[in-house]
């Protein structure tokens, strides 16, 4: 199983954590081994950062990742501009890539223009090299293992490519599941962004904090007035209350249960669910270099092909 993270800022949205959630449970489940790539490199790239400040995002984002519990036994973290370095078997696939897109078919995938620079162009085969077991000899051996991605679906240009290209490499064609984007708190239309602190609860938010932003700032489905609302109902469809709770509430009937009954309802068991995002930030704050780096180190792997074949 293969994820990633492009590392902007210094800490994650719960936008963010919906893929990394549900790859979570995805490993308990199956009990597979699960790769998360930290592509500061794109942002250095499209972001104008220095090389230093990129990879100091990419170590804060990932104290964020592994507070979602992941087995460290089973998961490897790395960044781009780290890794790759050391890996001689990724870097050949990335160049195999290469050779296998041409420069027409990535302007036309990725809409890159003349006056792009090569980093960009270059950059598709970094993303896509993952999804090859090939890459990470350390941990599959000679293995040619199928790759499942769950990801947003604003990466799934990277991954059509990469569909494309690893039958001609010797390797299966990964399998995507994609994550709707997650709401901002001023509607259901709306994206979370981390450039825009209002609009997102971020994993180093306090209490108070995450608080005062959804009385704030989350769009409400109540009606004008108390006399309009009780005779017609909240609005499900553009409460950002209900909306989040279609990604964190697990219980399908209770869902169903709040639409029915009324937007008061909506809010209390909201309230309930906020405790769990300030547990997941707590827990971003108990993470140290220690544990950081047993993440990153290849050898923590435990990986036996028969297993998984």
């Amino acid at each position: 199983m293969y994820t990633g993270r492009g590392p902007s800022s210094d800490a994650m949205h719960l936008g963010h954590l919906i893929p990394f959630m549900f790859c979570k449970w995805l490993q308990e489940v199956f009990n597979v081994p699960l790769i998360i790539q930290l592509t500061d490199d794109e942002k250095a790239i499209w972001k104008n950062l220095n090389i230093e400040d990129a990879i100091k995002l990419a170590y804060a984002n990932a104290r964020d990742i592994i507070a979602c519990g992941f087995n460290p036994e089973k998961t490897f973290i790395f960044s781009n501009l780290e890794h790759i370095g050391n890996n001689s078997a990724f870097y050949q696939n990335m160049i195999r890539i290469q050779k296998c897109v041409t420069f027409n078919q990535v302007k036309g995938i990725f809409g890159f223009g003349d006056s792009d620079p090569i980093a960009k162009i270059a950059f598709p085969p970094t993303q896509a090299a993952p999804a090859i077991s090939g890459s990470f000899p350390f941990i599959f051996k000679d293995a040619k293992v199928h790759c499942l991605i769950p990801c947003a679906i604003d990466q799934d240009p990277y991954f059509r490519m990469t569909r494309d290209v690893t039958p001609r490499l010797g390797f299966p064609k990964p399998a995507l599941l994609h994550a709707t984007f997650f709401p901002a708190l001023q509607g259901s239309k709306t994206k979370m962004s981390a450039s825009d602190s209002n609009t997102a609860i971020f994993l180093t938010d306090t209490a108070k904090q995450i608080k005062n932003k959804i009385n704030k700032h989350a769009f409400s489905g109540g009606q004008a007035t108390v006399e309009e609302h009780r005779q017609l109902g909240g609005n499900c469809e553009v409460d950002i209350s209900y909306q989040w709770l279609r990604f964190f509430l697990e219980d399908d009937e209770q869902l169903e249960q709040i639409r029915k009954v009324s937007l008061a309802l909506i809010v209390l068991i909201l309230s309930l669910k906020q405790n769990r995002m300030i547990e997941i930030s707590a827990d971003c704050c108990v993470v140290y270099e220690k544990q950081l780096k047993l993440y990153h180190t290849p050898c923590t792997i435990v990986y036996i092909a028969k297993d998984f074949l």
